[in-house]
């Protein structure tokens, strides 16, 4: 596949919807759509699922909202996984918490992100590192994802990267071995200055591994006042800035979307072009330069608060 369109969905979290059935529905209009484009893919944002808060049990106690969300995502999936069938689209649909091996008489909990796809293939990742608001674990305890996973999709190598991981360098030099086609980021930044972190960082990562980044994030809170919370939101594609693909970066993008604004939009991406990412980042079209290629491990550091070179 040289070319992929994918839909990505700048939920709106403000508006309270009764029970699961309705939020069910309102998905299933979006894949429609997603599906009457031509696109391959429709992305929900992290935590897409805090929007289900709206129907909780007046009487739940905030230690059990992990279990609870986990509860209803499990009947979510289904009915997800049946709409992605059904439509012939895959469907990122966000994160929801997903409980492991019980620890001295508590649950824990990943904040884990669901790929669904037409095949009834079921692909996860766990967020590997974690705010410290999930660190805190008010709803229940939030624990860090321990493994990259890659996924085969429509002849694509692509990965899942949660929010706050597109920080962390690291993490992306692990990436560059990988040789990816595609990385999706499904964010939820509570501030313009969290929005700006997590996009700039895709945008750089999308041009030291040359290859496609899309990014997603989610529009206010559950329960927020939207002409006072601070929930931005926004979706964005970036490729590579190399005259091959594309001169600044950026195949698609909505600007940054504050509660204030009430807005709840779709980003069409329409054929990005990964097909030409890919014959960059193999070496098999002329590139200006090649980032991921390069490796600093050779490099010794001269530093004058140290007595001897680092190397």
């Amino acid at each position: 596949m040289d070319y992929v369109s994918i839909d990505l969905w700048a939920a709106n979290l403000e508006p309270v919807v009764p029970d699961l059935k309705s939020w069910l529905a309102k998905l299933e209009a979006r894949v429609a759509q997603t599906a009457a484009r031509g696109g391959h893919m429709l992305v929900l944002p992290e935590f897409a699922c805090a929007q289900w808060l709206g129907f909780a049990p007046a009487d739940m106690p905030k230690s059990d909202t992990l279990g609870w969300l986990f509860e209803c995502g499990e009947t979510a999936l289904d009915a997800i996984a049946a709409m992605s069938a059904t439509y012939g689209v895959s469907i990122l649909a966000g994160t929801i918490p997903f409980p492991t091996e019980t620890v001295d008489g508590d649950t824990p909990y990943f904040n884990r992100a669901w790929l669904l796809t037409p095949d009834g293939v079921r692909h996860s990742q766990d967020k590997l590192s974690l705010t410290p608001l999930e660190e805190q674990g008010a709803g229940g305890v939030t624990v860090h994802g321990k493994s990259i996973n890659v996924i085969e999709w429509n002849g694509l190598r692509i990965a899942m990267i949660i929010c706050l991981d597109s920080e962390f360098t690291d993490l992306w030099s692990r990436l560059g071995m990988l040789d990816l086609d595609l990385v999706i980021i499904p964010a939820k930044t509570d501030m313009i200055t969290g929005y700006n972190r997590v996009f700039s960082c895709a945008r750089a990562r999308a041009i030291e591994l040359q290859t496609v980044v899309c990014v997603l994030g989610a529009v206010g809170v559950p329960f927020g006042l939207a002409s006072t919370d601070t929930g931005v939101g926004g979706a964005s594609v970036f490729t590579p800035c190399d005259v091959g693909v594309s001169l600044d970066g950026i195949h698609a993008a909505l600007a940054p979307q504050t509660a204030a604004m009430m807005t709840d939009h779709v980003l069409a991406a329409v054929d990005i072009p990964v097909g030409a990412c890919r014959r960059l980042r193999n070496g098999h079209a002329e590139a200006e330069v090649c980032p991921a290629l390069w490796d600093a491990g050779h490099l010794t550091v001269n530093d004058p608060a140290s007595p001897e070179p680092v190397t």
